[in-house]
């Protein structure tokens, strides 16, 4: 034990470990093989006397020195001392959709990440089939005492919901703030993935690549990030292409934003004769290869296919997924950063703040055949 810190013993070692290997640094004892306070200075980057000196709560140590220390502590499987946990300085809720979609998890772990540097405990809630409803989730929130709540991806974007329960939050004085899903109506900042220019970023790589017929699969409409994604790819089949409006939209298959929605859609532009497809989530574009594999096409020869998220593992796929990029750290960085804004008394109004995406190109585009 490092003065309250407990260090995990070697396998098939005793939990006193070996004796004589006892050693102090610092005024911190450490017992047992290993970890030892090396390993502990070695992953923070810091010298010993310093991994000392946070650990036995001494003053002198900059903040960020401090925390790469307690980070160790953590990776290492040391049990902080009691002295340097930090007291929460509140709950916040979570919503998210369902988690089977990777890029919503890596979402809640960036605002959880986020907020634990603030000090803050997360509360994370997911919204399930058959589950609790955004509304039932909310007032158990509630009555668990929030602080305040992040809305990821939530009715909020649903432009036929009812946005009712956000005033209610309002006025009940709970702030929250919303990630991905605009609204007018609902007096909160909102985070964003600029959807229209991801569209024209993925529409100019593949009419550089001399793509002519481009299809895009999307969810349904009435999700706001839907909406405007559907709207930034036609306006670049028109601006990029010179298609006429109505011939864009005919290139625009509605489905769900999964891996099935994605196969579905891609049936109906395939028969629509497209050679790149475009897609709303990196789910919808492993079902676009899917689907292109049944019908013995070449993914990206004989089909090119552009996703959206760039989630976890897609950068691993055969052949790797060329996707448009979600800053997804920084909109959680913003998001919260707002929310905060608001718990100290800076009321943030309904504005948008409003990030651009980045275009990844992997193995899933190349250039059209003749």
């Amino acid at each position: 034990m490092v003065d309250g810190v407990t260090i995990p013993p070697s396998r098939g070692e005793p939990r006193g470990g070996p004796s004589g290997n006892e050693i102090s640094r610092g005024g911190a004892v450490l017992t047992g093989a290993a970890p030892r306070l090396a390993d502990i200075a070695a992953q923070a980057s810091v010298s010993e006397a310093t991994a000392s000196r946070v650990i036995n709560g001494k003053s002198g140590v900059a903040s960020g020195t401090r925390r790469r220390v307690l980070a160790a502590l953590d990776v290492l499987g040391y049990e902080r001392p009691v002295r340097l946990r930090q007291r929460s300085a509140g709950l916040i809720g979570l919503l998210t959709p369902e988690l089977t979609n990777p890029i919503f998890p890596a979402f809640a772990q960036a605002v959880e990440q986020v907020l634990a540097g603030h000090g803050y405990t997360p509360v994370l809630c997911t919204q399930l089939p058959g589950g609790a409803t955004e509304e039932e989730l909310v007032e158990q929130l509630q009555e668990s005492g929030v602080n305040g709540i992040v809305f990821l991806s939530g009715q909020h974007s649903d432009t036929a919901a009812d946005h009712s329960r956000y005033a209610e939050l309002e006025d009940r004085g709970i702030p929250f703030v919303l990630i991905n899903g605009y609204s007018e109506r609902i007096n909160a900042p909102c985070v964003s993935c600029d959807d229209r220019a991801a569209m024209r970023m993925a529409v100019h790589h593949l009419a550089e690549l001399g793509h002519e017929r481009i299809g895009l699969a999307i969810g349904p409409v009435r999700y706001v990030p839907a909406g405007r994604k559907a709207e930034g790819f036609t306006d670049a089949l028109t601006g990029i292409l010179g298609y006429t409006p109505s011939a864009a939209e005919q290139l625009v298959q509605r489905s769900l934003f999964s891996l099935e929605g994605g196969h579905a859609a891609a049936g109906a532009l395939l028969d629509k004769e497209c050679t790149a497809i475009v897609c709303g989530s990196d789910m919808m574009a492993l079902g676009v290869v899917r689907a292109a594999r049944e019908r013995g096409l070449d993914v990206p020869y004989d089909l090119a296919v552009v996703g959206f998220d760039d989630s976890q593992l897609v950068a691993f796929t055969d052949p790797p997924l060329t996707t448009v990029r979600q800053p997804v750290k920084a909109m959680a960085a913003a998001a919260v950063g707002a929310l905060l804004e608001e718990l100290q008394g800076s009321p943030v109004q309904n504005t948008e703040y409003v990030f651009q995406p980045e275009l990844v190109v992997r193995g899933t585009t190349a250039q059209a055949r003749r």
